[in-house]
C-alpha cells in the first residue's frame, strides 16, 4: 500500500511517498481505509527530532484519522464493515500512523464519525476534542456560570476549548493575538481579549474585578503557563496541555490553585483499556454534538493531500495556520 513515510528526524521534507506492507487484522482491531488524517503538534514534534522516542516504527505518522471500515478482528464488537469512523489511533512506537492506504487501528478508540461531517473536516477533531474534554471536563471538572479563560482560542485545540466551555454553562473568555482571531472566538461565543493591547492585570481586573478567573486551560505552554496562574483566582483550577517548562510553582501554593496536566497519548502509549475506552465514549459524545450543531470544527483554508504533507507541516510549525491543517487521503 503507499503511505507517507519519514526518512528520518528534522526538517519538514523528510517524507518520502514508499509502498510498505498493508496490515493484516488482529482480535480487537479493524482495518480502516483512510480518507483523512490532520496534522498535530506531536506530529511535527517528533518529526523533528524533539520527541524522537515516540515515532513509530514504520514511520508512518498521523494521529487523527477518519475512513471506512474493510475489515473487522476477531471480538470486535463495536464495528462492522462499511462503517465510517473517526479516531485519534496514535502513531507512537509501535502503533502506525494514518498517513496511509490503509491503518489498523483500536476498536476502543473509535466512534461512528459526525454524519453531517465530511471524512475531511471529521479528522480536525479526535485528537484535540478528546484533549479538550480531558482538560475541561474530566480535569478542571467546569461549572455553570464560571468564569472560564481559554489561552490560544482560535487554535486547535483552542477554539474546542471555548465551545465545549460554552456548551456547559462557563462565561468564556479567550486570548487572541490580532482582530481576525478575536473574530473567530467570538463566533464561538468567547469574549475576546487581545494580550497585545491588554497585559494581565489589565484584563483580570476588566473581567474579574481582580480577582482573577475560575478555570484557566492552557493550550499554548511557555510563559503562558505562569500567566496562567497570575490570572486564576484564590483555589482556581489551570489545565495545561504543555508543562515540559521550568517555571516557579510558588504561586500554586500562594493561590492554592489546582493544576491538571493533559497528555492525551497516555492510554495508546501504556495499553490502558480504561483510557482507550473513554476515548471512544468522548468521541461519541462530541459526534452527537457536532450533529446537534454545537460544536464545528475550524478548519484552515486549504486542505493538502497526503503527498503535500511538508507543505501541510512547515504551515502548521511557523504558526500560519488558522485552525486545523486538514490531509486529504490516496485516491
Amino acid at each position: 500500500m503507499k503511505a507517507m513515510v519519514m526518512t528520518g528526524f528534522g526538517s519538514p521534507d523528510v517524507f518520502e511517498l514508499r509502498e510498505i506492507p498493508k496490515p493484516q487484522i488482529k482480535a480487537g482491531h479493524v482495518i480502516i481505509r483512510v480518507r483523512a488524517s490532520s496534522v498535530n503538534p506531536i506530529d511535527y514534534k517528533i518529526r523533528s527530532g524533539l520527541l524522537k522516542n515516540l515515532a513509530p516504527e514504520n514511520g508512518v505518522l498521523g494521529f487523527d484519522v477518519s475512513g471506512i471500515i474493510e475489515e473487522v478482528g476477531d471480538g470486535v464488537t463495536r464495528f462492522k464493515i462499511g462503517d465510517e469512523v473517526f479516531g485519534c489511533s496514535g502513531a507512537i512506537t509501535g502503533n502506525p500512523g494514518a498517513m496511509a492506504e490503509y491503518q489498523l487501528v483500536d476498536e476502543r478508540i473509535l466512534a461512528l464519525k459526525p454524519s453531517s461531517l465530511s471524512f475531511e473536516e471529521s479528522s480536525a477533531l479526535p485528537l484535540v476534542s478528546i484533549t479538550t474534554w480531558d482538560a475541561l471536563i474530566r480535569g478542571a471538572k467546569i461549572n455553570q456560570n464560571e468564569k472560564i479563560l481559554v489561552h490560544g482560542g482560535a487554535g486547535g485545540v483552542g477554539h474546542l476549548g471555548v465551545q465545549i466551555a460554552k456548551l456547559f454553562g462557563g462565561v468564556v473568555y479567550s486570548t487572541v493575538s490580532s482582530d481576525q482571531k478575536a473574530e473567530i472566538v467570538a463566533k464561538y461565543g468567547a469574549i475576546p481579549i487581545n494580550y497585545n493591547s491588554q497585559n494581565i492585570t489589565e484584563y483580570v481586573n476588566e473581567h474579574t474585578n481582580g480577582k482573577g478567573f475560575d478555570v484557566i486551560f492552557d493550550t499554548v505552554g511557555g510563559d503562558v503557563l505562569t500567566n496562567s496562574f497570575e490570572a486564576a483566582k484564590l483555589e482556581g483550577r489551570v489545565s495545561s496541555v504543555n508543562t515540559r517548562v521550568k517555571c516557579d510553582l510558588s504561586i500554586l501554593h500562594q493561590k492554592a490553585l489546582s493544576l491538571h496536566v493533559v497528555f492525551m497519548i497516555i492510554p495508546i502509549l501504556h495499553d490502558q483499556n480504561e483510557g482507550k475506552l473513554r476515548h471512544g465514549e468522548v468521541l461519541k459524545e462530541i459526534a452527537k454534538k457536532v450533529d446537534s450543531g454545537s460544536i464545528s470544527p475550524l478548519i484552515h483554508k486549504q486542505i493538502y493531500s497526503f503527498e503535500k504533507v511538508s507543505e501541510a507541516h512547515k504551515l502548521l510549525e511557523e504558526g500560519n495556520a488558522v485552525g486545523k491543517v486538514i490531509l486529504k487521503g490516496f485516491d
